[in-house]
C-alpha cells in the first residue's frame, strides 16, 4: 500500500488544521451530545457513570444503542447483549480506520492503534477528503479527533447535569442533530453521479433490514452492502 509523503508543515500546524476543519460538524456533535446526556439522566446513569462512558467508550450511536438496553436495577442490566450491540454498531470502523493506513510509518504498530480511539464519523470523513486533496496527516487527523473528544465530553456531561429542564428533546428538534450531522459529511464528499450507487444500496439495505431484523443490524448490513456495491461499482469502471 502506498504511503501518503508526510506535510512539511509542523506537527501543531496540521493539528490545529484538522481541528479547524472539523469546527463545523462539531458544532453538531455538540447538539446530540447535550441529547444524550439528557436522556443518559432519563435512562438513570449518574454523573459518573456519563463520565465513564464518554470517556472510555466515546461512540454516539453505540451511547444511544446502550441507552436503550440500560436499566437503573444494577442486577437486571443485560451487559452482555449490551456489549454486542455496541460491538456491531462500531464494527464500521474496521472499514474507516483501514482507509487510514497510508498516513501511518510501517513501525507505527501499537502507537498506531491507540490513534483510533480518537476517530469519530467527523473527523474521518475530513481527513479522507483532505487526503483526496494531496494533503492529510496523522496530526490533522488528531486535531479533529481530540477536538470531537473534548466537546462530546463537555456536552455530555452538560446534558446529565441540564437534563431536568429539558424533559423532551425531540420538542426542540435536537434529536435530528445526529442525522444532520451525516447528511453534511455526505454532501461534503459528494463527487459524481457513480457517489449515489453506492449510498442508495447502503441506505435501501438498512432501511429493509431494520424493518425484518431487531437491533442495530441493520447498520453494518447497510454499511457492508453500500461498500461492496462501490467496490464493484468501481471494478467495473475500471475494466471498462
Amino acid at each position: 500500500m502506498t504511503t501518503i509523503t508526510p506535510t512539511t508543515d509542523s506537527f501543531a500546524n496540521q493539528f490545529y488544521a484538522g481541528a479547524r476543519a472539523c469546527i463545523p460538524v462539531v458544532i453538531s456533535v455538540a447538539t446530540y451530545g447535550m441529547v444524550w446526556g439528557v436522556l443518559a439522566r432519563g435512562a438513570g446513569l449518574s454523573l459518573l457513570e456519563v463520565v465513564l462512558m464518554s470517556g472510555l467508550v466515546f461512540a454516539g450511536a453505540a451511547q444511544f444503542v446502550a441507552l436503550d438496553l440500560w436499566t437503573a436495577i444494577p442486577a437486571a442490566l443485560p451487559i452482555g447483549p449490551l456489549i454486542i450491540a455496541a460491538l456491531i454498531v462500531n464494527l464500521r470502523y474496521l472499514l474507516l480506520t483501514a482507509t487510514l493506513r497510508p498516513l501511518f510509518k510501517p513501525e507505527s504498530g501499537l502507537k498506531g492503534a491507540l490513534m483510533m480511539a480518537f476517530v469519530t464519523d467527523e473527523n474521518w470523513a475530513m481527513t479522507v477528503l483532505e487526503m483526496k486533496r494531496g494533503g492529510g496527516s496523522v496530526a490533522f487527523l488528531l486535531g479533529g479527533g481530540v477536538l470531537a473528544y473534548a466537546c462530546w465530553m463537555a456536552t455530555t456531561i452538560t446534558g446529565h447535569v441540564l437534563g431536568s429542564a429539558i424533559d423532551d428533546p425531540a420538542r426542540y428538534g435536537l434529536d435530528f442533530a445526529f442525522t444532520a450531522t451525516f447528511l453534511v459529511l455526505l454532501l461534503g464528499m459528494w463527487k459524481t453521479r457513480a457517489d449515489l450507487l453506492p449510498w442508495g444500496v447502503a441506505a435501501l439495505s438498512a432501511i429493509i433490514a431494520s424493518k425484518l431484523i431487531d437491533g442495530s443490524w441493520h447498520i453494518l448490513i447497510g454499511a457492508l452492502l453500500g461498500s461492496l456495491a462501490g467496490a464493484i461499482a468501481d471494478k467495473v469502471r475500471h475494466v471498462d
